[in-house]
């Protein structure tokens, strides 16, 4: 299966301005294509995932890939799905945004390979310095104001009521300018986004052919959505970034396990490098028996190890384990710490847990987990309650140094799924 086949059963294709002269140009020889990220933060999102492992495929075909750091556009914002222009940054903040995305895309793009390697441009490195009266004489005169206004994404912020400045207006004819310039210096011939810049991409096709007489390509792939329709990559808590220090890889694996069971198909597809047949036979899986969820893993395997790498990857299902009741034998502490961010932690005193230490039941109180020592009791009973993910059963039993995990932490946990942390300050 060639690429396009391979993106079309994916269904990454959303438009294309001409799908069947792209797939006979690839079939020619490599092809050198571009995805723009504007560095409105120090992380990129798993939003911005599909572009990264569009480009990853691209990459893994022979073709050479160029991401695209929007130095200057990010200066602009597109207004594209806005409902409000942004906060315009400065340059040091973009400057430092642009050196931390460059990390996160070398975890998926290959910037050291001796055929095809990545390149990272900016487009402030040939945007910044080109004055404003020729740049309306060379590039705004092929752009129809007509045509920009019944752009969707324009019309729909004008008929707002914060409007659309001037300056988010232009933010096309830089988009256009970015591919001509890279089709012109570095024989870029397909730009690809998502199904929101559309008009975008055209715009720069158009003016390819207008100034160079050159043949050029626009792709773009589907938006992905929650089954609900909502946006994809946001939580109660926020967006889920790329950046381990923002999300950390146990937060950023149970996000795509808690995948909506008639998403996960999709996801998979869409979100992994795995072959045709794999995907199809975890499909069946699902399909069988969902409640498995041997899907989901797969799926939260493989994109927590395409961004953050195994070692990480295998961490955060080691987490994931504990908060499922999972022994706690050979876990690290940075293992555990991973599930101390996750659930309620009550400091205590260090002194709490010296002769003749702290009442199994007492200790449920101070957590939060039971109400009163009563309640803990009749929870004990039932056989409810477990310590450091053991059953216990003993209501007289007192906690001492000798149940401390890493010499600071007692797990305690009420039922199946809630869990609590006594942590000693200072230790």
């Amino acid at each position: 299966m060639d690429l396009i086949e391979d993106l079309k059963w994916r269904d990454l294709i959303a438009d294309c301005t001409d799908l069947d002269g792209l797939q006979k140009r690839l079939a020619e020889g490599p092809i050198t294509l571009y995805c723009g990220f504007d560095p409105t933060a120090d992380s990129l999102h798993v939003g911005h995932l599909m572009g990264q492992l569009m480009m990853r495929r691209f990459q893994a075909a022979g073709h050479h890939p160029l991401p695209l750091a929007g130095g200057a556009t990010g200066m602009i914002g597109d207004p594209s799905g806005k409902s409000a222009e942004r906060n315009l940054l400065s340059a040091e903040t973009l400057a430092h945004n642009v050196a931390c995305i460059k990390e996160q895309l070398s975890k998926l793009l290959d910037f050291d390979a001796k055929t095809n390697p990545a390149r990272l441009v900016d487009n402030a490195t040939w945007t910044v310095n080109v004055p404003y009266i020729e740049f309306l004489r060379e590039i705004g005169k092929h752009f129809s104001v007509n045509m920009m206004v019944a752009k969707d994404s324009v019309r729909s912020r004008m008929e707002s009521e914060s409007g659309l400045s001037y300056t988010e207006f232009s933010y096309m004819l830089l988009q256009a300018f970015d591919f001509y310039h890279l089709r012109k210096e570095l024989n870029c011939e397909l730009q690809i986004g998502g199904s929101d810049q559309w008009g975008n991409i055209v715009g720069g096709t158009d003016l390819i052919r207008k100034k160079l007489k050159a043949s050029c390509f626009g792709l773009t792939f589907p938006l992905i959505t929650k089954a609900d329709g909502t946006k994809f990559g946001k939580t109660e808590s926020g967006a889920v970034w790329l950046d381990p220090k923002r999300t950390s890889p146990y937060k950023f694996y149970q996000f795509f396990i808690n995948t909506e069971d008639s998403m996960v198909s999709t996801y998979l597809r869409k979100f992994t490098l795995l072959p045709r047949a794999e995907i199809e036979a975890l499909e069946a899986s699902h399909a069988a028996n969902p409640g498995a969820r041997d899907a989901h893993r797969a799926l939260a395997r493989e994109v927590t190890a395409l961004v953050h790498g195994e070692s990480a990857r295998d961490d955060a299902v080691r987490a994931s384990d504990i908060m499922f009741g999972g022994g706690l034998d050979g876990i690290s502490e940075r293992v555990f710490e991973e599930v101390v961010g996750e659930v309620p932690t009550v400091d205590v005193e260090a002194n709490t847990f010296a002769e003749p230490g702290l009442n199994l039941l007492d200790a449920f109180v101070k957590s939060g987990l039971a109400p009163s020592k009563g309640q803990a009791r009749r929870d004990l009973e039932a056989g409810g309650l477990s310590l450091n993910n053991q059953k216990v059963t003993d209501a007289q039993l007192q906690l001492g140094t000798a149940h401390l995990l890493f010499g600071r932490y007692v797990l305690l946990r009420k039922g199946k799924r809630s869990y609590a942390v006594l942590r000693v300050a200072g230790a």
